[in-house]
C-alpha cells in the first residue's frame, strides 16, 4: 500500500478512528483505577508516599487580634505615647509571634543587653564554668621560706574576687595569703605584681559616656578586678560643734583619697553635695553644704586601675599574715609586645582560688544588673572561645576580647536562626548608647536559649516579679509569674523575659521604650502591658 492509498484509507475510516480513541481513553482511566487500588493493598515493607507534614499549631487569631488592639490602645492613649515603643511577644510552645509593634525596628536596649551576654556565655562556657585567680613565682620557696624575685597575682576575670573572705565566698586574697603561708612562704625579695594581662583590649565599653565612668556602674573591666572595683564615699555629721562634716572612704589602705570641701550650714538650708573623681586618678573631691541635723549622704564610686589596687591589698594581706615583702606593688597589663607578656606556663603556681560557678555569677549579674560582671563575662567569653571564630585578625591590630565576645554572640544568634543584620552590639552590659537591637531578636533569643541545656540556669538568673532583684517591688499582682531583665538609661526603659499567662502558657516577650522624655516614667506603662499579656488568650483583656 502506498502513501496515497494509506491517506485515503485514514480519511475514509476517520469516524471509526475517533471511536477507537475514545474507547482507548476510557480503558486507560480504568487501568489507572486498578493500579491505584493495587497500590493501596501493597504488602508490608513496600515503599509508599511519605507521610504528610504535621498540621501547624492552631492559634487563637481572634484573641491575638484583640490583644493587639488592647495593647496598642494602652500605649497610644497613655501620657507617654510620644515615646517610641517596640514590643515582641512570642509563644514558647510553638515559636509564633503573638503580637508585635515595631518588633523589627532598632532600639537602645539598656541593661537588656545583659540578656545577650549571659545567655550566650552560659551556653558556650557552661553553667559550671569557674574563674581561676593564681599566685605565681619563679620557683618554690627555699628552706627558709624565701621567694627569690617577684610574686605575681594573676587574674583571669573573676567577677567575685574580694580582699577578705565573706560568708561563703572563699574567692579572696585572704585565702591566697593563708595558702601561701601554709605552703611555707615567709619572705618575698621582689615586688607584688597585679597582672591583668589575661584580657586584651580596652577596660571600658565602646560608647560609654565620660560622666558615667566615675560611678560604680562605669567601673573598668579588669582581668584582676577586686571588691567590685568600687569604693563607698560617706558624708557624715561633724563630730564636734563648728567642725565641717566628715568625709570617709571605705578603702582604709589610702588607695582612694578624698579632699573634703564640705561646709556645715544652718539646719534650715538644704543638703547639697558635689562629688567628682579624676578619670585617671583615685583622688576624690567632695564639696557642698551640710545642714545641721542632716543624717548623711553616701555614694558608690568606681576605682581606677583596680589591678594595682588588688596588688596593694594583697601586699597588705600578706604582711598581716606574717609574710615579709621587701619590694613594692606594681601593675602589668597586655599593652606590650606579646613576647614580653607574662606567661603562666613558665612560672610556678603557688596558690589559687576559684570563683563561684557562672550560673551563680549570671544570677547576680541579671538580678542586680551588675555592669562590671557583664563586661567581665563578655571578655571571658571572647578570651576562652575565640577558637570558634574562623575570621582572622586584621593586620596591624589586635582585637580586644570584648570585640571577640560580641562576634561570638552574633555567631550564636545566626546559628539559632535569629537575623543579626542591622544589630549594633558594642558592650556586654548595655551602658553603651551605641547598642541597637530589635525586640524580636530578644524574644527569639529567649526562645532559643530556653531550648538549650542551660535554659533553666538562664531563666533562674532573671529577676522574679514581686520577689527579688530589680523586680522585687514591681508586678506584685503577678508575683512569681514573670522572670525578666530590667533596663534603664536616660530616655530608655526596657523589660524582657518570660511570662506565664493565666492559662499556664509561657510567653517570651520584649518591651523596649526609647525617646522617653516625658516626666512620667514608662515603667508603669510597661508593667501595664505585661499585665495585659498575662490575661491572654482571654477576650476580656
Amino acid at each position: 500500500m502506498n502513501l496515497r492509498h494509506l491517506f485515503n484509507s485514514v480519511r475514509v475510516t476517520l469516524p471509526v478512528f475517533l471511536m477507537l480513541a475514545l474507547a482507548f481513553a476510557a480503558s486507560t482511566r480504568a487501568i489507572r483505577k486498578i493500579q491505584t487500588a493495587s497500590a493501596q493493598q501493597k504488602p508490608a515493607g513496600a515503599r509508599s508516599k511519605p507521610p504528610a507534614s504535621p498540621p501547624r499549631p492552631q492559634t487563637n487569631f481572634g484573641a491575638e487580634q484583640e490583644l493587639g488592639k488592647v495593647i496598642d490602645q494602652a500605649i497610644d492613649e497613655s501620657e507617654i505615647s510620644a515615646a517610641r515603643w517596640g514590643v515582641a511577644v512570642v509563644s514558647l510552645r510553638d515559636g509564633h509571634m503573638i503580637y508585635g509593634r515595631n518588633s523589627d525596628k532598632l532600639f537602645t536596649p539598656a541593661s537588656n543587653m545583659k540578656i545577650y551576654t549571659t545567655a550566650v556565655a552560659l551556653d558556650l562556657l557552661g553553667a559550671e564554668y569557674q574563674w581561676r585567680t593564681s599566685v605565681y613565682a619563679d620557683g618554690e620557696p627555699d628552706a627558709a621560706g624565701a621567694i627569690a624575685g617577684d610574686l605575681v597575682l594573676y587574674g583571669r576575670g573573676a567577677p567575685d574576687l574580694v580582699s577578705q573572705t565573706r560568708n561563703t565566698n572563699n574567692n579572696s586574697l585572704a585565702r591566697l595569703a593563708d595558702d601561701l603561708y601554709i605552703r611555707g612562704v615567709r619572705r618575698v625579695s621582689g615586688n607584688v605584681i597585679g597582672d591583668e594581662s589575661y584580657f586584651r583590649g580596652e577596660p571600658l565599653g565602646d560608647g560609654w559616656q565620660w560622666n558615667d565612668l566615675q560611678w560604680y556602674f562605669g567601673a573598668e573591666a579588669s582581668a584582676l578586678s577586686i571588691n567590685g572595683n568600687e569604693a563607698d564615699v560617706n558624708i557624715l555629721p561633724p563630730d564636734k560643734t563648728g567642725a565641717p562634716p566628715l568625709v570617709k572612704v571605705s578603702t582604709s589602705d589610702g588607695y582612694v583619697s578624698a579632699q573634703n570641701s564640705m561646709m556645715t550650714v544652718d539646719r534650715s538650708e538644704r543638703l547639697a553635695v558635689g562629688i567628682t573623681r579624676d578619670l585617671s586618678t583615685n583622688a576624690i573631691r567632695v564639696w557642698g553644704d551640710f545642714p545641721l541635723g542632716a543624717r548623711g549622704f553616701g555614694a558608690r564610686l568606681s576605682v581606677h586601675n583596680p589591678a594595682l589596687w588588688a596588688a596593694r591589698l594583697f601586699l597588705n594581706t600578706l604582711q598581716a599574715r606574717g609574710i615579709v615583702i621587701e619590694g613594692k606593688t606594681q601593675q602589668r597589663d597586655s599593652r606590650q609586645p606579646s613576647s614580653k607578656r607574662f606567661d603562666p606556663a613558665r612560672s610556678k603556681e603557688l596558690a589559687f582560688v576559684l570563683s563561684k560557678p557562672l550560673r551563680e555569677i549570671a544570677r547576680d549579674t541579671n538580678k542586680e544588673s551588675i555592669n562590671l560582671n557583664a563586661e567581665l563575662i563578655l571578655r571571658t567569653l571572647g578570651r576562652e572561645r575565640h577558637d570558634m571564630l574562623s575570621t582572622p585578625e586584621a593586620v596591624g591590630r589586635e582585637r580586644g576580647d570584648d570585640e571577640v565576645g560580641l562576634t561570638l554572640i552574633r555567631l550564636w544568634l545566626s546559628r539559632a536562626g535569629i537575623p543579626t543584620d542591622g544589630l549594633a552590639l558594642h558592650d556586654g552590659s548595655g551602658l553603651s548608647r551605641l547598642n541597637l537591637v530589635t525586640p524580636e531578636s530578644i524574644s527569639r533569643l529567649l526562645v532559643a536559649v530556653s531550648k538549650t541545656a542551660v535554659g533553666n540556669a538562664f531563666r533562674e538568673s532573671l529577676p522574679i516579679s514581686g520577689r527579688d532583684g530589680t523586680l522585687g517591688g514591681r508586678l506584685r499582682t503577678l508575683t512569681d509569674r514573670v522572670s525578666a531583665k530590667t533596663g534603664s538609661l536616660t530616655y530608655a526603659n526596657s523589660l524582657s523575659g518570660y511570662l506565664t499567662t493565666t492559662t499556664g502558657e509561657v510567653l517570651a516577650f520584649s518591651v523596649l521604650c526609647n525617646d522617653e522624655t516625658s516626666r512620667r516614667s514608662s515603667t508603669q506603662q510597661i508593667d501595664r502591658i505585661i499585665s495585659i499579656l498575662a490575661k491572654f488568650p482571654s477576650n476580656k483583656l
